[in-house]
């Protein structure tokens, strides 16, 4: 008898490590459909696919590899480019695409999705030129496409949110060039996600394009004010029309370098306008692109999200051999941890843990906590006087101090929310393990700074971090042996 899941139409997924294929990947695989993805490194992908998903090593560039990759599949997606790679990134593009369409023409593929970039006008960039071209030739492969061509995508980890963040966070002023006020109809990333998963239930093969946008027509001087608007920033924006999209991309480097490489292609890009003139994606699709303010809320709730699930064990593995001065970015966040090997099991050590703050008190430098509590106290806040509701039990919504419990998995973690008056938000995560020799344990401070006066604020107390944790470490091995000491008793 043959299964269900070897009933259904195979899909090939190219891009499963990228932005979009990553999210989509997840998407395809919770319907319970049939997926392989076509990846040059395999190995990198198998802890993140599910036990039925198939890799195969394979190249967009290499004919010979793609053989294999599109055997007996149905539907393939193709979110590959270059984007931001040499200057011969055009040709590749344009190779990859036609290596793709004649393979998947040769194994009889139903069907080709495709995500392009939408725009058009004599200011197009060869980028946004080159996404075009991919599409294009993918339709004249003989293979029908489906391309959507969408607008700025806006999600948490997305190329234009992550440069969006990174210029208002940083600049209270920003002297802005032209292009920041080019039309757009900016989209979520769930609905695009949408759009993709859509396309596998249309009846019958097509050769088309679909043009995509959000609800709300703005530009990224739009986005930047929604932003900050949403983060409580007041952001001064004036108009600079001097600053070409090439001296752009080279201000970017030096605000947000992380994403300099690729990100002065997109701003070279944003030079041409990209609203829908063709809405028939709203007639063929059930889809209802949500609005600016809903996208970029939805954003930040999923950034927070991904936070609350982190194991900073796993997080910050190797990287942290030793203590980096000023912390660790992780995305608009700064991240200051501490680990220690202790040996003693994981429920001695995590004991003390358990019973920090209160008549406690937080085991090395309590006058600096009084002293922070007084300064909340003092700016309207709670400071040290709720203390805690019992010695040791905790409970996640229970009061430490001037901390809320946000995550307790009893002998393994505490994660706690600042409920202290300052410029941005901040945890304390302290995460304990089993180790050969006793226990693991990893102290972690991570602060989400709110404009300029956050980042002040961070660099102002960061150097009171290394006095505070590892004299904390140094306070809970001593109340272990304190407490082993009574037991003996």
């Amino acid at each position: 008898m043959i299964s269900d899941m070897e009933e259904k139409p195979l899909i090939l997924l190219t891009g499963a490590s990228g932005y979009i294929g990553g999210r989509l990947l997840s998407e395809i695989e919770d319907r319970g459909e049939r997926v392989r993805c076509l990846e040059r490194h395999p190995i990198y992908m198998r802890s993140r696919v599910e036990p039925g998903t198939e890799i195969v090593r394979g190249d967009v560039l290499d004919p010979e590899s793609l053989e294999n990759a599109l055997d007996g599949v149905h539907t393939a997606y193709y979110l590959v480019h270059s984007f931001g790679g040499g200057g011969d990134y055009e040709e590749k593009d344009r190779q990859a695409a036609s290596n793709f369409g004649k393979a998947a023409l040769t194994a009889n593929v139903s069907q080709i999705i495709y995500l392009g970039s939408l725009g058009r006008g004599e200011e197009l960039s060869p980028h946004f030129a080159s996404r075009q071209e991919v599409g294009r030739t993918l339709r004249e492969s003989g293979v029908p496409t489906i391309e959507f061509q969408a607008s700025i995508i806006i999600g948490s980890g997305s190329l234009s949110y992550e440069m969006v963040r990174g210029l208002v966070e940083r600049l209270p002023v920003m002297a802005t060039p032209r292009w920041v006020r080019s039309r757009a109809q900016p989209i979520a990333v769930e609905d695009v996600l949408e759009y993709l998963i859509e396309a596998l239930d249309r009846p019958e093969p097509e050769n088309t394009i679909y043009e995509i946008g959000g609800a709300d027509r703005s530009s990224y001087e739009g986005i930047m004010k929604e932003y900050a608007c949403q983060r409580g920033l007041r952001r001064l924006i004036i108009p600079f029309p001097l600053l070409t999209p090439h001296l752009s991309s080279h201000w970017l480097s030096l605000l947000t370098p992380l994403y300099f490489k690729v990100g002065r292609q997109l701003i070279v890009g944003v030079r041409s306008e990209s609203i829908v003139q063709d809405p028939k994606a709203l007639e063929v699709f059930s889809v209802r692109p949500m609005g600016l303010t809903e996208a970029m809320s939805r954003a930040m709730a999923k950034e927070d999200h991904q936070f609350a699930e982190t194991h900073w064990s796993d997080a910050l593995p190797d990287i942290i051999p030793g203590h980096h001065w000023w912390g660790l970015p992780f995305g608009a966040r700064r991240v200051d941890s501490y680990h220690r090997i202790l040996p003693y099991s994981p429920e001695e050590v995590f004991a003390p843990i358990q019973c920090v703050g209160g008549e406690h008190g937080w085991y090395a430098y309590n006058w600096m906590w009084k002293i922070r509590g007084a300064m909340d106290r003092f700016m309207g806040g709670v400071g040290l006087r709720r203390g805690r509701r019992d010695p040791c039990d905790i409970r996640v919504g229970d009061a430490i101090d001037f901390w809320r419990v946000e995550k307790f998995v009893p002998n393994r973690l505490l994660l706690l929310f600042a409920e202290m008056k300052m410029s941005g938000r901040a945890w304390l995560h302290f995460e304990v393990g089993p180790h050969e020799v006793g226990a693991e344990v990893r102290m972690t401070l991570v602060f989400d700074p709110i404009g300029l006066w956050g980042r002040v604020y961070w660099y102002l107390v960061y150097p009171f971090h290394y006095l505070v944790f590892n004299g904390m470490f140094n306070g809970i091995v001593r109340t272990i042996e304190r407490n082993k000491k009574e037991c003996e008793v």
